[in-house]
């Protein structure tokens, strides 16, 4: 068999597709590619600490009067969802969040990926289905009933619970993972806010709850969908094994909960998320489906979980690292409880902060404020693009393909924060007088609670919220980080600490 005009094909297919890709490759901006893997060695290699790696790169190609935007490759890049176009300038994602909102939905890989956990819940879904649901949400959160919902549930948890552990791990000079306590606090918080019903994770001998240990793995689980290819996890979905076969079985425990949770709250209507929702109705006039509100309550959950509860770790650990600010907090929470409760510290100390209180914690909100814009709970996010489409920089995007916004890569550039962008520095919040909170008129400069029609309804609940946590701990106890302790990044949808938050807890004197 003459094997020469196979050579030849070969070797003219692999010419052509070598000079497409030195023509492609020349346009490119961000991390080096390579022919057919893209720049996946290097999305491998920096896996660790993946978005200071996509904050330099995107350092690297922009000047301080330029956008910050490049495209990452993945393998066989060639194809046009082989792309992504990540960037983290302003003008950029107002444009994908506000001006083009209809261009750039969830989309149907990141559905797919999230549909067996959260189904068409507000977080998972675009269009009608998205809409009716964010409009009826909005209606809620705008409410005083649901704002002292949350104000006695938070009260609740910190004077019954939180407070009994830390004395407790205080007097033994034992360390806590705060991290851990926080996340626990706040799941006991949202479940009580949605369904009424309270799952007493936080309390003294810290107990795994069924339903937070099946619902942290199926996230996790959910979440290996969109780190690798489709094909795979359907595979194990099939055959029922890896990853998948754990999903499986956390739905389950999940369902159960969630079945009891309506059929309480059927029974004995009360004031949580649930039972309004139960009286709503979809685009069609009719009741909400059992099934879809228990996917409707799962995306409450997972969005006031885990977001307030990672900002307060990274804020715990700056103030740790900046005592001038934690200083200030203090003196501020103790000028608030003198107007409110008198001179006497021990009245300060009977009872948390009512949301009332909080809401004068100016310095405060603008230290949470800037723990968020250098250390966002969801660091970066994406969107599909429906159809071809240029951004305000001239970057090109096909349709098919998909763009990041780095959220964290936002607060790091020079060219939007100015020189000092690194810098831990709440008074950047505050007014001249420093009697107001002011945040940036460009609102696309802190997008941390999302922007344009998705903005997070709840970004005024959780700034109280995390407000009276942080008042109960930093009004009681100093804290100092457990030496040797690391604190590192963990990568995934939410900017965890990988090893928790490990500190001691030394009991403040107040002056």
């Amino acid at each position: 068999m003459d094997t020469f005009p196979i050579f030849t094909t070969l070797a003219s297919a692999t010419f052509l597709y070598l000079l497409w890709f030195y023509l492609v490759a020349r346009k490119l901006t961000g991390p080096k590619v390579w022919p057919i893997v893209g720049s996946l060695p290097l999305l491998y290699k920096n896996r660790r600490q993946i978005h200071d790696w996509i904050a330099t790169n995107l350092r690297a190609t922009g000047g301080a009067c330029t956008y910050q935007t490049c495209t990452i490759a993945l393998p066989f890049f060639a194809r046009r969802q082989g792309f992504y176009t990540v960037t983290c300038h302003p003008k950029n994602l107002e444009h994908i969040l506000r001006t083009r909102f209809d261009n750039y939905p969830k989309g149907p890989h990141w559905q797919v990926a999230f549909h067996d956990l959260l189904g068409q819940g507000i977080f998972n879904s675009d269009g009608d289905t998205w809409l009716i649901q964010r409009k009826t949400a909005a209606l809620e959160f705008t409410t005083r009933t649901l704002r002292q919902a949350m104000s006695r549930w938070v009260n609740r948890t910190i004077k019954n619970r939180l407070w009994g552990i830390l004395d407790q791990r205080a007097k033994d000079n034992i360390s806590v993972d705060l991290q851990d306590l926080l996340l626990r606090l706040t799941f006991d918080n949202i479940c009580g806010l949605t369904f009424g019903k309270d799952p007493q994770t936080l309390s003294p001998d810290l107990p795994e709850n069924p339903f937070a240990l099946a619902f942290d793995t199926a996230t996790e689980a959910t979440l290996q969908r969109l780190l690798y290819p489709g094909f795979l996890w359907r595979i194990e979905k099939m055959f029922g094994i890896g990853a998948e076969k754990k999903l499986k079985n956390c739905l389950k425990i999940v369902q159960n909960y969630m079945d009891e949770a309506i059929a309480a709250r059927k029974e004995n209507p009360s004031d949580d998320l649930l039972s309004r929702f139960m009286k709503k109705r979809d685009v069609d006039g009719n009741l909400f489906p059992i099934s879809v509100l228990q996917r409707i309550a799962l995306n409450f959950v997972l969005a006031g979980r885990d977001t307030s509860s990672v900002a307060l770790s990274w804020f715990f650990w700056l103030v740790m690292n900046n005592p001038q600010v934690e200083a200030k907090i203090v003196n501020e929470i103790s000028t608030v409880l003198a107007q409110t409760r008198g001179d006497d510290h021990k009245k300060w100390l009977e009872d948390p902060l009512e949301f009332d209180e909080a809401d004068k914690l100016i310095y405060l909100k603008a230290t949470l404020a800037e723990t968020l814009r250098l250390y966002p709970s969801v660091p970066q996010d994406f969107k599909y693009v429906v159809a071809d489409d240029v951004l305000p920089d001239g970057t090109f995007v096909p349709a098919g393909s998909t763009v990041t916004y780095s959220i964290y890569s936002v607060g790091r550039m020079k060219s939007i924060w100015g020189e000092d962008c690194l810098e831990f520095k709440p008074e950047r919040w505050l007014s001249g007088d420093g009697n107001r909170f002011e945040p940036p008129k460009d609102g696309y400069k802190f997008i941390s609670f999302n922007a344009g029609p998705r903005t997070c309804l709840g970004k005024d609940l959780a700034y109280l919220q995390m407000k009276s946590v942080a008042s109960a701990i930093l009004l009681r106890y100093r804290l100092s980080l457990v030496p040797g302790h690391r604190v590192e990044q963990k990568m995934s949808l939410t900017l965890f600490m990988k090893n928790g938050l490990r500190v001691f807890l030394h009991p403040r004197t107040l002056v």
